[in-house]
């Protein structure tokens, strides 16, 4: 059984095509999956569009938080998932091509526990603006040097056990853009097998947060995290 969440604020544009692409590309795979849909504080037609694909389609379940988070949302939805695998899909980027290769690595024997997706590295290819490029650099950069990440990255579209990460989403402190990072920190302290995919990654719209405005809030959260985690060890 397979879970994909998709978290999506202010989507109406993208969330009715994305979670129509999704269900039929995962029908053609004869796998039985959920696709949990979690809107997030949209003031947009977004929670009505979540409503309808509940009755169009009856792979889809439609959760909703009253504020806008991403993070929040990510958790929420790993939570309520019922898949033995679940799936982190963005709706504005989806790529079943790793999602097959991460099902098949994680089903191996041996196989990780999480499966992320690349976004640097050999074999990866980043096609978004430098800016964007440059801050996913020195974020990982960050990761590796100031908190002993092994693994490449940790945002973005991944493939995970729910079982064996399932204590540790409820244990993550930390929303909006670090929900990612605190639960793969935790898995590879916890002793899981974190292994990367490289991928695409091709801008479909600008980003709708500023960067100016992400960087100091995510360095404030990264401070914060450091200091609870390095407390957790004590």
């Amino acid at each position: 059984m397979l879970s994909v969440v998709m978290p999506a604020h202010n989507e109406e544009a993208f969330l009715g095509p994305a979670a129509h692409e999704v269900v039929d590309a995962l029908r053609g795979r004869n796998t039985d999956f959920e696709v949990v849909v979690v809107e997030n504080g949209s003031t947009d037609r977004t929670p009505a569009i979540a409503r309808a694909l509940t009755d169009e389609l009856p792979e889809v379940r439609s959760l909703s938080l009253p504020d806008p988070d991403y993070g929040g949302a990510l958790r929420y939805g790993f939570l309520e998932a019922t898949g033995d695998l679940v799936a982190i899909f963005d709706v504005d980027y989806y790529d079943f091509a790793f999602l097959d290769a991460a099902v098949a690595a994680i089903e191996q024997p041996d196989g990780p526990d999480i499966v992320v997706g690349a976004k640097r590295g050999v074999g990866a290819v980043d096609s978004r603006a430098w800016p964007r490029r440059t801050v996913t650099t020195v974020f990982s950069l960050i990761l590796q040097y100031g908190f002993g990440l092994k693994v490449a990255d940790t945002h973005g579209i991944k493939v995970v056990r729910r079982a064996p990460l399932k204590d540790l989403a409820a244990a993550c402190r930390y929303g909006t853009d670090l929900f990612d990072t605190e639960l793969i920190l935790r898995a590879e302290r916890a002793g899981l097998n974190v292994s990367a995919i490289p991928v695409t990654v091709e801008e479909d719209r600008p980003s709708r947060t500023s960067i100016f405005r992400r960087i100091p809030r995510t360095m404030l959260g990264l401070a914060r995290l450091r200091l609870a985690l390095w407390r957790e060890k004590e």
